[in-house]
């Protein structure tokens, strides 16, 4: 790949993080989980016909855990089936059309239709979260060493501004919906959800067009079909226990941040009381903070290495989510939403790049599908926790403290983590191919 190729396709890759994010800031964060909460009745949700309802916090978060459930069952396979059919592009393409295409359909799910806005945003999730197991496994194949670092964080930057500005867009139809001569608020809102679809779709093709399909690989010739392959997979994760050490801390701190950001929405809404104008403002004030939070993170894991710069994210995590558990009013709230966005990119961006340091190349997508498992199944207990609590107790600040929990193991299951071990053990793997 010359010079040129290689600067359009690190711009593609980084425009896909632009597009995609679309759909984390309005569907999956700040503006569905509130519109949600709006279709279902005060009563609750009624799905199977008895006298038993669900309330609409502890819903979404079955919501959520079931489409992640699926992308988490069938990440190694799919990355399999990249690696040894040459697919990762095509495979990027394909999830993307699934998830843009679901969240236009959200346009057509109005008042009441909550059973139709959770089939969409169970699709539209699945075309998010399985869509990034193929970009983020480009990578390694990108950049190495603290370029990773630094393109990593270029990619979480992009996807802050690309996520803030659609967001900025949709607040303003919501906000003042007479100006574009909309009819009402829930009519402004599902054509938010009709913006996002094509903003995702359009914004993804210099990506398709600039990332090149990748050459099959000798270690992904055998296809995982049953459980005992599936099986003898992840025993291969034995040959990189660094590798393998990093995925589990990761699942368990990953697990709070994408709790936090999953139902902090809904969590002002139902305990706060605030109303969509200050959720989706301190959204919007998120977006744009997170951006230089993540090139900052990124000149820390220069100065400091990676792995420290994680672990200091992840003691200010354990401190936001105290003082989450106690807030109490809107002030508190964009507090909470300004520390959020200083840690959140960084956490995210190094991460990734820490994770692709150590991955073998021949195995890329395989490895990044272990890389979605992790962080999938951190989207299945997160939401899972915090919905079973709110039952359990009638709480959501026990719900919300409890998430210090993932941040305290994570942190010492990371101290564990061998970074340079883990870099070496793939490279002596790639020699040996």
């Amino acid at each position: 790949m010359n010079q040129q190729s290689e600067q359009k396709a690190k711009l593609g890759w980084c425009l896909y993080d632009w597009a995609n994010s679309a759909f984390a800031t309005v569907v999956l964060a700040a503006v569905l989980p509130v519109y949600f909460a709006s279709l279902v009745p005060d009563q609750g949700a009624n799905l199977f016909g008895g006298s038993q309802t669900i309330p609409a916090t502890a819903l979404w978060g079955y919501i959520i855990s079931f489409s992640m459930a699926v992308v988490a069952i069938t990440a190694p396979g799919l990355g399999n089936l990249a690696d040894r059919k040459g697919w990762r592009r095509r495979l990027l393409i394909i999830f993307c059309l699934l998830g843009s295409f679901a969240t236009c359909g959200l346009f057509f799910a109005g008042p009441g239709q909550y059973f139709l806005a959770a089939i969409l945003f169970i699709l539209g999730n699945i075309g998010f979260a399985a869509g990034n197991i193929f970009y983020n496994a480009y990578l390694p194949d990108l950049a190495s060493g603290h370029e990773a670092d630094r393109l990593s964080a270029r990619g979480f930057a992009f996807g802050y501004i690309g996520g803030g500005l659609t967001l900025l867009i949709v607040f303003l139809m919501i906000q003042k919906y007479t100006w574009f001569g909309i009819a009402d608020q829930g009519s402004a809102t599902r054509l938010g959800f009709l913006l996002t679809g094509v903003w995702w779709l359009a914004f993804a093709l210099p990506a398709f067009s600039w990332l090149k399909s990748v050459p099959i690989t000798s270690h992904a010739r055998h296809a995982l079909r049953t459980p005992r392959d599936y099986l003898k997979t992840f025993a291969d994760l034995r040959q990189y226990r660094h590798l393998g050490r990093f995925l589990i801390a990761f699942l368990i701190y990953n697990d709070g941040i994408q709790t936090i950001i999953a139902v902090s929405a809904i969590f002002a809404r139902e305990e706060l009381g605030l109303g969509t104008g200050t959720i989706l403002g301190c959204f919007l004030m998120i977006q744009f903070v997170a951006m230089p939070g993540a090139l900052l993170f990124s000149r820390l894991a220069y100065h400091f290495n990676t792995k420290r710069a994680i672990l200091l994210s992840l003691v200010l995590f354990t401190a936001i989510t105290v003082y989450a558990s106690i807030m109490k009013s809107a002030t508190e709230f964009w507090i909470l939403g300004f520390a959020v966005a200083i840690v959140l990119g960084g956490s995210q961006a190094l991460s990734r790049s820490l994770f692709s340091s150590m991955v073998p190349k021949s195995r890329n997508a395989e490895f990044f599908g272990f890389y979605a498992i992790s962080s999938k199944f951190a989207s299945i207990f997160g939401p899972l926790t915090f919905a079973l609590l709110i039952e359990l107790t009638g709480s959501n600040r026990i719900a919300i403290l409890a998430l210090t929990s993932f941040f305290v193991v994570g942190i010492v299951l990371l101290f564990r983590v061998d970074t340079e071990q883990g870099r070496l053990q793939a490279e002596y793997s790639n020699l040996s191919d």
